[in-house]
């Protein structure tokens, strides 16, 4: 005879399940704010105010420190320039020199190199000689700021990503149950409930056929199955294959037209190029880098000597003041993880860092192409650039806002074709246009000529 759960075995399965619920439920374990309490108190640890040459502020000193020198110095290494950490303090104890020959230094560089003096000329030699930038502007107080904020104790080095991410999960762990731990909780949970419900419906039926009650199932009455009555109604037959027919035409017809159509294609480069910071952020002109779209049929890919020309100075990526958003931290865009990137660059161009020269030990970067035309189709940059004076935009959609290039428009001959018949030649500042285009809008009774009127549609234009 097969063992049936009493009422009071089915009360303790069902306080178990409460019991289970209430230990795993999300809601009991709030995030200790203690630790971040004191980090926050850690970080708004202030630094003194008195600097070696007078009183100064460190906040007001590190934004002048980033408008001035930043370019050419780093607190803790060495750039274009000796690193600035604890300097006026380095110059005083152990170059005997003072506060009124940093002033002096720092206003005039070059009339200081000039007068003769050993440790000027010194550093002239050491790096170069090449004269610091002269900042006459800036007053005694102004240094004194900068001062201050160099005797602070330089920030340590950000975290790898990896130990951040360990870190946070660390945290979660000690402040709450893990999202695993919860999910399997539910899961077991929803498992007990469903093996209760079995056995209450068991049990039940039990009781019932005990009782004399025979339980059986309505029997739906047998009619014509549905595939034979369809297969006898002809109109239906001949209705579905015509709609069969022209549904796979035309999808036949969507596919292949999509063949050598690479819109939305965008490949891992071997060196992350952020246009995000670059033309977003830092406000970069597309044609700086892309400099022979301007007067050449390709836009060409920029040399890394270019690169160079910013990162000789830029060692590291220190992002927004607020920090990386939620979004760049879910696919990993950490400063840690653009900084890497920028290492990337360096050995390929052979930079040496710490002695701030090339080694001559290059390495090839194998780009991956993204726009690609057919070679039968024929586009100038430059016509389109400098000519036209078309925005890169148009072509390559906002890219300011795109963190990996990829590409936005389909590049199709329709694409093209109701471009040139949408387009406006663009009159100002083009005389080889001024009389083509009177004679052109006095043809059509138009005041604005557009491309497709000047022969933008002509088949010989794009394929030669």
């Amino acid at each position: 005879m097969k063992k049936v759960l009493n009422r009071h075995q089915l009360s303790a399965l069902f306080g178990f399940c409460l019991v289970v619920t209430f230990l795993f439920s999300p809601s009991l374990y709030a995030q200790d704010d203690a630790a971040s309490d004191q980090a926050a108190a850690a970080e708004a640890t202030a630094a003194g105010e008195e600097g070696p040459c007078g009183p100064g502020d460190p906040d007001k000193g590190k934004q002048l420190f980033n408008q001035n020198c930043a370019a050419c110095h780093a607190l803790n290494r060495k750039m274009t320039g000796p690193a600035l950490a604890n300097v006026a303090s380095r110059l005083i104890e152990e170059e005997g020199l003072d506060c009124e020959w940093i002033y002096a230094w720092i206003k005039n560089s070059s009339g200081m190199i000039a007068s003769g003096d050993a440790y000027a000329n010194r550093i002239y030699e050491e790096y170069n000689q090449a004269a610091m930038t002269a900042f006459p502007t800036l007053s005694d107080q102004d240094i004194n700021d900068i001062l201050a904020y160099t005797e602070a104790t330089p920030p340590a080095p950000a975290a790898p990503a990896a130990a951040a991410a360990g870190a946070q999960t660390d945290a979660g762990a000690s402040g709450g149950v893990s999202n695993e731990l919860i999910l399997g909780a539910l899961a077991m949970v929803f498992a007990l409930l469903v093996m209760m419900l079995i056995l209450v419906n068991r049990t039940l039926r039990r009781i019932a056929e005990a009782n004399g009650v025979v339980l059986e199932r309505e029997k739906a009455e047998k009619g014509l199955p549905l595939w034979k009555a369809f297969a006898q109604n002809q109109f239906l037959v001949l209705v579905s294959v015509i709609f069969l027919m022209l549904g796979a035409a035309y999808f036949a017809y969507g596919w292949m037209m999509q063949v050598g159509v690479d819109q939305g294609y965008a490949p891992i480069q071997p060196i992350h190029y952020s246009h995000k910071i670059h033309a977003g952020d830092n406000k970069i002109d597309c044609n700086y880098c892309h400099s022979s779209a301007r007067v050449s049929k390709h836009s060409g890919i920029p040399s890394l000597n270019v690169c160079m020309n910013c990162h000789k100075s830029i060692y590291e990526y220190k992002g927004n003041p607020e920090g990386p958003s939620a979004e760049d931290l879910a696919m990993g865009y950490t400063n840690e993880f653009y900084t890497n990137e920028i290492k990337k660059l360096y050995k390929a161009v052979g930079w040496d860092e710490e002695n701030q020269q090339y080694t001559g030990e290059t390495q090839p970067v194998e780009w991956v192409r993204i726009h690609n035309l057919p070679d039968f189709a024929y586009f100038n940059h430059a016509q389109h650039v400098t000519v036209g004076k078309i925005e890169c935009q148009t072509c390559h959609g906002p890219v300011e806002e795109m963190e990996i290039m990829y590409q936005y428009s389909p590049l199709t001959m329709g694409w093209c074709i109701n471009c040139h018949r949408e387009t406006d030649v663009q009159m100002e500042g083009n005389d080889y246009y001024e009389k083509i285009h009177a004679e052109l809008a006095k043809k059509y009774g138009v005041e604005k000529v557009t491309a497709a009127q000047m022969g933008g549609l002509e088949c010989g234009k794009c394929h030669y």
